[in-house]
């Protein structure tokens, strides 16, 4: 049986004008969103930030008060060390793993936010948001377990290789929670490559994959570079003000409620961490641990997951990317790796010179080969950011050698982040 054409013809005209106005209205809807989007948050929402900037100032006090109080206690239980880059170094007892209070108060604190944050949804004519609420809690979830791995890292010392399947199992909850809220999968690409490689790639599990080897990396990366007072602690509250930063800039945006999540987070990071830097600034009274490591590694990955700002948040990491491919020598025992390649201490002139690795070329098993003299001995420095600044500026006194290290955070981390994400960013996407 053939039909007529022009009842094809009506038909196509009926689905081809219904498929324009479908197009029109999804448009209007864009724009409409995009305008009330510039109202970004409400005065609920300054009542939040007010109430998180109040309880975060109270966070800090009590954690400043309460490290005087335990720290003798953590000595009592065998948590302390000796400061390796101090003259009297084996005379004092410093108090380690003093991360966990900041993680504790912090937890306690965002615990406390969860009751603000959707307190204007409890009444019965309300949509309560469950999607944004298993949000919050997944992040609360991997950020309690990597606090919890992190102190058990401390107390046990585990091997690297557990170190970096920990963040992976830390990370689950919130992997989860992103596959059920959003399972967007699809990327951009910059504009150099769209004529060769299309304008968006759909990763699929890809993408999951590189959400989890984030977690991983900013987990560890800040354990890495460490070694000198004040250093883990100082990187991390810098990375924190900047996401603070880039999300007030961003309120203004239409993704204003991802980074709204994500101030939640940071403003009381930045209190309970502020007490810590000032204990474990030089001379240290106070050593982190890895539990903060983990701690700020995990909060830092949980906000830029969820936040959908990942690709920025490994921009703030610059500094611990270029100190981990430095690293990659000795990481994957290229070259012997020793436990410790922090600077080593000149007693005469109370200086901090490069730390050296010394081995075998038979040692260099990559380079089997060429070992004709297999005995013969190499001396080399260990292959970090610290090391390098101190064979480029020579010895230096380990407070100054610090605030290099945070200025270089601040340059490069920050103000170079800023810089590509404001400026260059138009050269490679759409505005």
């Amino acid at each position: 049986m053939h039909r007529h054409p022009e009842v094809d013809l009506k038909r196509w005209i009926i689905e081809h004008d219904y498929e324009r106005k479908t197009k029109d209205y999804i448009k209007i809807k864009h724009m409409q969103q995009m305008k009330t989007s510039k109202l970004t948050i409400d005065r609920f929402d300054l009542f939040t930030i007010i109430f998180d900037i109040l309880i975060s100032i109270l966070g800090s006090l009590i954690v400043n008060r309460l490290i005087p109080i335990l720290k003798e206690k953590f000595i009592k239980a065998q948590l302390w060390g000796h400061d390796l880059n101090k003259r009297n170094s084996t005379e004092i007892k410093v108090a380690e793993s003093q991360g966990v209070l900041a993680a504790g108060i912090f937890l306690i604190l965002m615990f406390i936010m969860i009751a603000i944050v959707f307190s204007e949804h409890l009444h019965p004519e309300s949509v309560f948001p469950h999607n944004k609420f298993v949000e919050y809690l997944a992040a609360l979830l991997s950020i309690c377990c990597m606090v919890l791995l992190g102190f058990a890292d401390d107390v046990l010392d585990l091997r690297w290789s557990i170190k970096l399947l920990l963040p992976l199992i830390a990370s689950l909850p919130l992997l989860l929670v992103y596959f059920a809220n959003y399972h967007s999968t699809t990327i951009i690409l910059p504009k150099p490559v769209r004529p060769y490689l299309g304008q968006q790639w759909n990763l699929g599990i890809l993408y999951y994959i590189y959400m989890s080897m984030v977690a991983v990396f900013c987990t560890n990366a800040i354990n890495i570079l460490a070694g000198v007072n004040g250093l883990e602690v100082g990187q991390s509250i810098v990375i924190a003000i900047s996401i603070l930063i880039f999300n007030l800039v961003e309120l203004q945006g239409i993704c204003w409620e991802e980074h709204l999540f994500s101030l939640y987070f940071m403003i009381p990071f930045i209190a309970c961490t502020l007490p810590i830097l000032i204990k474990n600034w030089y001379p240290a009274e106070i050593f982190v641990g890895d539990t903060l490591c983990y701690f700020s590694g995990m909060t830092f990955a949980v906000v830029g997951i969820i936040g959908h700002f990942s690709k920025t948040m490994l921009l703030f990491f610059i500094p611990q990317i270029i100190n981990f491919l430095l690293s990659i020598p000795q990481l994957f025992h290229f070259i012997p790796c020793p436990r410790h390649r922090l600077p080593r201490l000149n007693p005469e002139l109370n200086k901090l010179n490069a730390s050296e690795v010394e081995f075998k070329k038979s040692d260099l098993k990559t380079l089997e080969y060429l070992n004709n003299d297999g005995e013969l001995m190499i001396s080399t420095t260990n292959f970090t950011i610290i090391n390098t600044v101190l064979c480029w500026c020579g010895p230096l006194h380990e407070e100054k050698l610090s605030r290099i290290l945070i200025l270089i955070q601040i340059v490069f981390g920050t103000l170079l982040t800023f810089f590509i994400r404001y400026y260059l960013v138009k050269f490679f996407y759409d505005s």
